[in-house]
C-alpha cells in the first residue's frame, strides 16, 4: 500500500536570528556615526550661542570695568570705559546759589575749543609717560615737597574758596602729559561766570555750569567727546578715586580734583572768581570716578 500522505514541503527560507543580528548591527552602526557627529559638531560649541542670544535679549550687558579700558588721550566719553553711554537729563544743581550765578547782564567772551586749551601745556618735551614711570621713585619725596609749597600759595581770596592772582595754578611738569592738558583746559575757563546749562549746547560757550565745567576741562585732556550732565558723569571712567584726577558727581551738581587741588563752581567768591579752590569739602553724597591709569 502505497503511502499518499503529502510530505511536508521544504521550509521556506528564514533569516530568523541572523536578521536580527543584522539589524542589531547596522543600529550599533548608526549609533556610532550619531556619536562621532557630536562629537565633531561639539568643537563648535552650539550650546554657547543659545546663552548668548539668551542674554541679549533679555538687555544684560558686561558689567563695569569689564571691557577694556581705550588709551588715553582718545577721544571718548562714558562709552570709552563703561561700554556705553548713560543718558541723564540735566538736574537743577542744589549748589547753583554758592556759584555766583552770573546775572542776566554779564557777558563773557566765548571760550576756545577744548582742545585748544589742552594745547597750554608746559612746553614741548615734557616727559613722556613712561619717562614719568620710570622717574616716580626719585621724585616722589620732590613731589610731595612742591605740593606743600604749591598748597602754601593757593590762599582764598575773602568771600569763598577761590584761589587768588589770576586764577589759574601752575601746570606740573611731573604728571602725564594728559593730566597737564586737563589742568589747562580748566584753567582757560577757571573766571568764567556760572550760568545754570552752560556748556552743554557746545563746548564753546561763554559761561558754564558745574558740569559744563568739569566737561570742558575732561575734554581739552581727551577724555570726554561730549558734555556730560552732573548724572551722566556719575558713570564717566572707572569707579573710585584716581591718582590725579578724581571726578565727584551726583544728580545735581559735580565737581572734580586735579593733582590735589579741588576744581569747583560752588564755594567761588564772586561772579569772575577762579574754580579753582583752596580747600576741600565733604565728598559724602557723590560718586567718585576715575580714568583707568589715571
Amino acid at each position: 500500500m502505497t503511502d499518499t500522505t503529502r510530505q511536508p514541503a521544504a521550509a521556506a527560507w528564514r533569516p530568523g536570528l541572523p536578521r536580527r543580528a543584522l539589524a542589531a548591527g547596522l543600529a550599533v552602526a548608526l549609533l556610532g556615526l550619531a556619536v562621532a557627529l557630536a562629537l565633531r559638531a561639539g568643537s563648535h560649541h552650539p550650546a554657547a550661542a543659545p546663552r548668548s542670544a539668551a542674554r541679549e535679549a533679555s538687555g544684560v550687558r558686561p558689567a563695569l570695568g569689564a571691557s577694556a579700558a581705550p588709551p588715553v588721550g582718545a577721544a571718548a566719553g562714558s562709552a570709552a570705559a563703561t561700554g556705553r553711554r548713560v543718558s541723564v537729563a540735566e538736574a537743577p544743581d542744589p549748589q547753583e546759589s554758592s556759584s555766583f550765578p552770573a546775572p542776566a547782564g554779564v557777558h563773557h567772551a566765548a571760550a576756545a575749543a577744548p582742545a585748544k586749551a589742552g594745547e597750554a601745556i608746559v612746553a614741548a618735551g615734557a616727559p613722556s609717560d613712561a619717562e614719568v614711570r620710570a622717574e616716580l621713585q626719585q621724585m616722589q619725596a620732590a613731589e610731595r615737597s612742591a605740593r606743600a609749597l604749591q598748597r602754601q600759595r593757593l590762599t582764598p581770596v575773602a568771600g569763598g574758596r577761590s584761589i587768588g592772582g589770576d586764577g589759574t595754578i601752575p601746570i606740573p611738569a611731573n604728571v602725564p602729559e594728559v593730566v597737564q592738558r586737563v589742568i589747562a583746559g580748566a584753567n582757560a575757563i577757571t573766571d568764567f561766570p556760572y550760568v545754570f546749562g552752560g556748556g552743554h549746547g557746545s563746548f564753546v560757550d561763554n559761561a558754564y555750569d558745574c558740569s559744563g565745567s568739569v566737561s570742558y576741562a575732561l575734554a581739552a585732556g581727551g577724555l570726554l567727546s561730549a558734555p556730560e550732565t552732573s548724572g551722566e558723569l556719575e558713570s564717566w571712567g572707572a569707579p573710585g578715586a584716581g591718582r590725579y584726577i578724581t571726578v565727584l558727581a551726583n544728580a545735581g551738581h559735580t565737581y572734580m580734583y586735579v593733582d590735589g587741588i579741588m576744581y569747583n563752581t560752588a564755594g567761588r567768591s564772586g561772579v569772575y572768581a577762579s574754580r579753582w579752590q583752596a580747600s576741600a569739602v565733604d565728598n559724602a553724597g557723590f560718586v567718585a570716578r576715575h580714568w583707568p591709569g589715571l
